[in-house]
């Protein structure tokens, strides 16, 4: 028996068999049915579409109500330990591990393009003193779609691949020179005898020195960090990609719409915001009242609870021993004390735990982030560039989806209509 929705069209009185494939129903389905020909079909009202599915993916996989995140059916758990964010990079995009030789390939080509054109840094130094870094790093990527027009062939599957190791290759450099200008500093460019994440640690804190070598900690611990923000199915962020994308638009326009979406607090100002709370309580000994002010409904419980997780987020386990790690170096942040026991009080509360309120990614993320000496400003551009291979996988995804059309959702009008127009010599008169 075929799976199918039956909908009854009480208007009407008409049935209508809707076929049901993997779970869904097509919205073209929904919009055969009419009250009559004289009208358009029904539509789906969605706002946020949190029940509509967009695409059809085989990139990332979540089951909220689980607490599971898979990379091309790979545990974020199992990545997050035995991998690291290059190869992690490799399997979004090309969707398998690598072999030795694939591997050294790729971080061979993405090490070569670490470096922009100098006019690229001559762009960056016209940004006022005080330019946000987020918004310096939104409009480098929109930039280097100039530097790159072959980047309009979609259709050529090697210079698709080109663009995808561009991209990942500078979007370190673009973030540390984002920084950079923040704190009043020279650039510096990339050290190509380094790491990935060693040599975005150089860029962002060299001085003087004649090499700046991170502590392994924590180059591993940022490492983490990229990995587990590398994907994360289609958020508001990889949405903005996909609909830029979908005009098909060169991949740098397209990220920087994702770097715009993520530019917004409600999807990447999360973790700042977790930080703003924890040192307006101060101390341990105000978390009591606190507590009393979320259930009360006049405080607001930051970093705790998701729109797709319904249960404990399996990148929060993760990055809490990231942030165990990275304090065995730079030493302990009173901060981590209150959010310790927050986390444990939200974890027995019936009053968090009934409202399915668990520690998310942000809550220990900003804690890192401080801990590196990044200021809040710079929370959002380390996201983006973990954030970057997803989005790329996702593009690939689009451009090579022949169920795919531009973006173009409907709308329910609300205005007025068949209005007479009055000239303004008359209305004026």
């Amino acid at each position: 028996m075929t799976d199918s929705l039956t909908v009854r069209d009480n208007r009407t009185g008409q049935e209508y068999d809707v076929p049901i494939t993997d779970g869904a129903i097509k919205a073209a389905d929904i919009g055969k049915i009419k009250a009559d020909d004289d009208n358009p079909g029904l539509a789906v009202y969605d706002p946020g579409f949190v029940n509509t599915a967009s695409c059809r993916s085989s990139v990332t996989y979540i089951d909220g109500e689980a607490g599971v995140l898979e990379y091309r059916g790979y545990p974020i758990e199992q990545l997050a330990e035995g991998s690291n964010f290059l190869e992690v990079a490799y399997l979004l995009v090309h969707g398998s591990l690598p072999s030795k030789a694939e591997y050294d390939a790729w971080v061979h080509d993405i090490t070569y393009h670490t470096f922009v054109h100098e006019n690229i840094k001559s762009f960056m130094e016209g940004f006022r003193y005080d330019a946000h870094p987020m918004g310096m790093l939104m409009a480098s990527v929109g930039a280097l779609s100039t530097f790159y027009p072959d980047a309009t062939n979609l259709k050529d599957a090697d210079n698709r691949h080109l663009q995808i190791v561009r991209m990942i290759a500078k979007m370190p450099t673009l973030g540390a020179w984002s920084f950079r200008n923040a704190q009043g500093k020279p650039f510096v460019y990339p050290d190509n005898e380094l790491g990935y994440t060693a040599n975005f640690l150089s860029m962002l804190f060299k001085m003087s020195e004649r090499d700046y070598i991170a502590d392994e900690r924590l180059v591993r611990a940022l490492d983490v960090l990229f990995i587990l923000h590398a994907d994360h199915e289609q958020n508001c962020s990889t949405n903005a990609v996909r609909s830029v994308g979908s005009s098909q638009v060169d991949p740098y326009s397209a990220v920087a719409a994702g770097v715009a979406a993520l530019y917004g607090p409600l999807h990447g100002g999360a973790n700042e915001a977790v930080l703003k709370s924890l040192k307006r309580i101060g101390s341990k000994e105000n978390i009591p009242d606190f507590i009393k002010g979320v259930k009360d409904g006049n405080e607001r419980l930051m970093g705790f609870g998701h729109r797709v997780y319904k249960n404990y987020d399996p990148r929060a386990r993760i990055i809490k021993q990231a942030a165990m790690d990275v304090f065995e170096v730079t030493g302990t942040n009173p901060l981590l004390d209150i959010a310790l026991e927050l986390e444990k009080i939200a974890l027995e509360d019936d009053y968090f735990v009934s409202r399915k309120l668990y520690p998310n990614v942000d809550f220990y993320s900003g804690l890192i982030y401080e801990a590196f000496q990044f200021p809040p400003e710079m929370f959002t551009v380390l996201f983006a560039i973990g954030r970057t291979p997803g989005w790329l996988a996702q593009w690939l995804e689009l451009v090579q989806d022949k169920e795919q059309k531009i973006a173009r959702p409907k709308q329910i009008y609300t205005g007025e209509r068949t209005r007479d127009f009055t000239p303004a010599s008359e209305r004026w008169a």
